[in-house]
């Protein structure tokens, strides 16, 4: 099956990469001279709010002769992009000065909605040949220092300048006129000539490389220093109060070792006490075992999708403006990879003496998309209300329904048999006794949240500088393109968070109380609860969003995420220290 796997996945790559590639309409971007080279106009926004966009088109600028909807892949509509033809005829190798687009008489309304548009930092956003290009429509003019003096004007010429190597595109700049200006302070009925300049220049720069210029700001020296900073103080981190924790974890352990060691020895009716005391009761299985396994099973699922997107990132799938590729990655893994959370979670469910299996299923499948669902409802309903990009096609909607009928669903259902059939039984080292002891009073410290606020701060603290450049790529206009770093991180993450859930399992068990199993898991979790705290702080501090649609975006998605992250990071928790308890139990002579 683990072969069958592997194929399946390895053809999933060579498709993503054939379907979410980014085609022109001359497919191998060579043109003669004269040729007219696709432009596209995409959407315009405001610069702060960057999942707030709407057609180019609400705004009245010129039509073209004939408009026509360019073709796009699920994950370009999942990404908010609908392409349509610009107006503007960009034809390879032919200059152009002060061409005009059209004239237009703007009524109030329109000029109203431009104003507005200027007020709100609005930019456009085109791709040419592929190349993307933006631009703001207009500038505020601030010499009043009464918010009521400013003037607001539109600009109304376009300066292309194109740079060519033999019969290929390979850049591509956009300037606003400074000087051809519209003025729409008022609200009166405007007279415009929206005009457009080409200028076509040689490079040397190959055709192969005409996407490194997007790539490289994240990789300027000064960012790379933070990155690498970033990394040696997760690292030093890490490695200090891993080694301390370590070396505390390995002594006392030793001692314990030696000292039951010795009580056997000794004094065979000697009271027992810490962790051995309770080996009646450390395997007894945890209350709502259904639910228990289903999160497994979900985290499961979430961090194999993680990985899978990480290989894709790392062989260069994901280079910037492949528009929507990590978007189709990610619902097709997704839907691929269900089959192991209903394997993860029937097997571990049956694993604990459950009986209803088919329901733990149906928890399985709905624990992480349920919530999903209900988000994205929710959010697409706000975006129909704004008329934004980010409202998605009932076809798209359609699409998503099939793939989770088809290949989600069955998938997760024959991972579900195949989890039953295992017959795979609870490796236990010690015998549970019929009735669990009594668990001694305990300080505040030792309750579950402040332990899950102790277990969340050392994870987060190694990640969050490289957090910040994520948020600033998701949520904002930069571009993120140091996958290896972020692996690196990612790894710190997962090497941290299984270090300080086995060390708060053993001071756990150490005062007696046997109840580690859903400690372990939302200690493990409790890393997605700082990242959502972390969003908080990004949207008030770091950030220059505003309005309800983005607002409700941000911090839905955001939700949406830190869930994902709570499930799988909770996951890595339990197994890291399932593994710990069944180690020291396994050492130790129990009755």
């Amino acid at each position: 099956m683990g072969r069958a796997v592997a194929v399946l996945f390895i053809a999933f790559v060579f498709v993503l990469l054939d379907v979410t590639q980014v085609r022109s309409d001359a497919s191998d971007h060579r043109y003669k001279g004269g040729d007219l080279v696709p432009l596209y106009a995409n959407k315009v926004g405001p610069f702060h709010n960057p999942s707030e966009t709407y057609r180019y088109f609400d705004l009245a600028f010129c039509l073209p002769d004939h408009l026509r909807e360019k073709k796009e892949a699920l994950g370009e509509v999942l990404n908010g992009d609908r392409l349509v033809s610009a107006p503007y005829k960009l034809e390879f190798l032919k200059d152009k000065d002060s061409d005009v687009v059209c004239q237009k008489k703007l009524t109030r309304e329109e000029v109203a909605k431009f104003r507005s548009a200027v007020r709100k930092d609005y930019y456009f956003q085109m791709y040419y040949d592929d190349l993307p290009i933006w631009g703001f429509i207009g500038k505020i003019d601030k010499d009043g220092k009464d918010p009521s003096d400013y003037k607001y004007y539109l600009y109304k010429q376009i300066h292309f300048e194109i740079f060519y190597n033999k019969d290929r595109v390979i850049e591509i700049n956009v300037r606003t006129d400074p000087n051809a200006l519209v003025d729409l302070t008022e609200d009166r009925e405007v007279d415009v000539e929206f005009l457009y300049t080409v200028k076509w220049k040689e490079t040397t720069t190959p055709f192969e490389k005409r996407m490194d210029k997007y790539s490289q700001s994240s990789s300027l020296p000064h960012h790379l220093e933070i990155h690498w900073f970033s990394i040696i103080n997760s690292c030093v981190t890490v490695l200090l109060l891993t080694g301390f924790l370590a070396t505390i974890l390995m002594r006392v352990l030793k001692n314990d070792f030696v000292k039951y060691a010795h009580d056997e020895e000794s004094a065979e009716d000697q009271e027992e006490t810490g962790w051995k005391y309770i080996h009646g009761d450390v395997f007894r299985f945890p209350k709502f075992k259904s639910l228990f396994a289903a999160a497994l099973g979900s985290g499961s699922q979430l961090f194999t999708l993680t990985i899978f997107i990480f290989i894709l990132a790392l062989v260069g799938v994901f280079y910037p403006y492949n528009r929507g590729a990590l978007f189709t990655a990610l619902v097709v893994i997704y839907a691929l990879t269900s089959g192991i959370a209903g394997y993860t979670a029937t097997s571990f469910y049956c694993q604990l003496e459950g009986t209803n299996w088919v329901r733990n299923l149906l928890l399985t499948g709905c624990l992480f998309c349920g919530p999903l669902f209900l988000t994205f409802c929710f959010l697409n309903t706000v975006a129909i209300a704004y008329n934004a990009t980010a409202a998605l096609p009932f076809g798209t909607i359609v699409v998503i329904v099939l793939i989770w009928t088809l290949v989600t669903s069955p998938l997760l259902v024959l991972g579900g048999i195949a989890g039953k059939n295992s017959k795979a039984e609870f490796q236990a080292p010690c015998r549970t006794t019929k009735y669990p002891r009594e668990i001694p009073p305990l300080p505040w410290y030792r309750g579950t949240i402040p332990q899950m606020a102790m277990a969340g701060f050392l994870p987060f603290s190694a990640i969050y500088i490289e957090l910040y450049y994520i948020f600033a790529s998701v949520w904002g206009h930069r571009i993120y393109t140091i996958y290896s770093i972020l692996f690196i991180v990612f790894i710190i993450l997962l090497i941290v968070t299984a270090f300080i859930t086995v060390a708060l399992t053993y001071f756990q068990l150490a005062a007696e109380d046997h109840e580690w199993w859903w400690r372990s898991f939302l200690c493990g979790g409790s890393t997605g609860l700082f990242i959502y705290a972390y969003c908080l702080y990004y949207y008030y501090a770091r950030s220059d969003m505003s309005g309800f649609m983005q607002t409700s975006f941000f911090f839905g998605y955001m939700a949406c995420v830190c869930y994902g992250f709570f499930l799988m990071l909770g996951t890595v928790g339990f197994r890291a220290a399932l593994l710990f308890v069944r180690h020291i139990y396994r050492s130790i002579k129990c009755e």
